[in-house]
């Protein structure tokens, strides 16, 4: 027994996990330095729950790496569903908060059902992916089924309102179905219609304030005490830092509470004000190799579905960096996207925990499974 737990040990793939963990407790130590001097108690004792929730993720995560993909590529529409009906209680049942109705009590917590939702979309789409012709490149009728299955949940989603986590969604879908190989006409039809869509979105679809971040991100000073001022906040603590930071607690825009949502949306920034260029590089590198590794992954596995379910992962993990470090910097409108691991959120970390969880089962299916 102590020979075949030694010999599990050895091959069992500590990677993800490894990367997480470095990652949260950069998290964790910026958390509590953005809430530590914020007179309200609870605000102040966030870092606690932020602990709770990634201890139970890790374990989660754990647990879900024992499990054979075989068990994931059975599970995968029943996620799916599951979760679409969530979103739908959401719409009927949901709590309010912040002008926007997206979480669902569960066993006394909140639970954010759209974050559980981009990763059973990605299950779903590789399930489809996996079983059809996966050797053929895609047409764009081939494509309509996986594009109704993003769509649904994405447009419930945006309905909440959640502009951001919608969007999010559909770009998932698009890294997957390049990947997957598309014939380049598929392409040109997907780009012609992601434009004019794009150009409708903006003009009939997009609220009052939605239209306005996206005005405001061309010019934030034309608004700076309205929707330009979190953009301006933002990029005074990322400026401030410099190249080697104030210093670990010192942020004056967290400790002076001139920048809202410091501790979800605006985590970068106030890492960025106290670590400064330097720091921002380090934690950079660390989700550099998190890719890298999703990468690697996704050529040595020996299914498809194993292959492109990594990619999948892969593309909620990258689009959540990108798009966060870009709107804090002021390189795109602010949305609600939060910075994996970074960001406080019990879902979200809930979420990123289940990744991890999948990506160790499918390296360790190499070898152990």
């Amino acid at each position: 027994m102590k020979a075949h737990i030694i010999a599990l040990f050895k091959k069992y793939d500590f990677t993800f996990l490894t990367t997480v963990l470095v990652i949260f407790c950069i998290g964790i130590l910026n958390l509590y330095s953005a809430t530590h001097a914020n007179p309200s108690a609870a605000m102040a004792n966030l870092y606690k729950t932020q602990i709770f929730w990634f201890c139970f993720s890790m374990l989660t995560a754990i647990g879900i790496s024992f499990i054979s993909p075989k068990t994931l590529f059975r599970l995968s529409y029943f996620a799916y569903f599951a979760c679409l009906l969530l979103l739908i209680l959401v719409l009927v049942m949901g709590k309010t908060a912040l002008g926007a109705q997206r979480w669902i009590s569960i066993a006394g917590f909140n639970i954010q059902p759209s974050e559980l939702m981009k990763l059973s979309l990605v299950l779903a789409l590789s399930r489809w992916f996996a079983l059809k012709d996966p050797d053929l490149p895609l047409d764009f009728k081939k494509l309509i089924i996986p594009a109704i299955i993003t769509f649904i949940p994405a447009i419930l989603i945006i309905l909440q309102p959640d502009l951001g986590t919608g969007l999010l969604t559909i770009l998932v879908f698009a890294i997957m179905a390049f990947y997957r190989r598309l014939k380049w006409k598929t392409i040109l039809i997907l780009s012609v219609i992601g434009i004019l869509c794009g150009g409708a979105m903006f003009q009939y679809g997009l609220k009052d304030y939605q239209r306005k971040r996206i005005i405001t991100f061309l010019d934030p000073h034309r608004d700076a005490k309205g929707s330009g001022y979190n953009a301006i906040q933002s990029e005074i603590a990322i400026g401030s830092g410099r190249l080697l930071g104030k210093g670990y607690k010192k942020s004056s825009q967290a400790s002076l509470q001139y920048l809202p949502e410091n501790h979800t949306d605006f985590v970068f920034s106030i890492f960025n004000e106290e670590h400064g260029m330097i720091g921002s590089l380090f934690l950079l590198l660390l989700y550099l190799i998190l890719f890298l590794r999703m990468i690697w992954l996704s050529g040595v596995v020996l299914r498809f579905y194993d292959s492109i379910l990594t990619i999948g992962i892969m593309a909620i993990i990258f689009w959540h960096t990108f798009i966060n470090m870009s709107m804090v910097m002021g390189l795109m409108p602010i949305v609600g996207i939060p910075l994996p691991l970074m960001s406080y959120g019990g879902s979200s970390l809930l979420t990123f925990g289940v990744c991890t969880g999948i990506l160790t089962s499918l390296s360790n299916s190499r070898n152990i499974f």
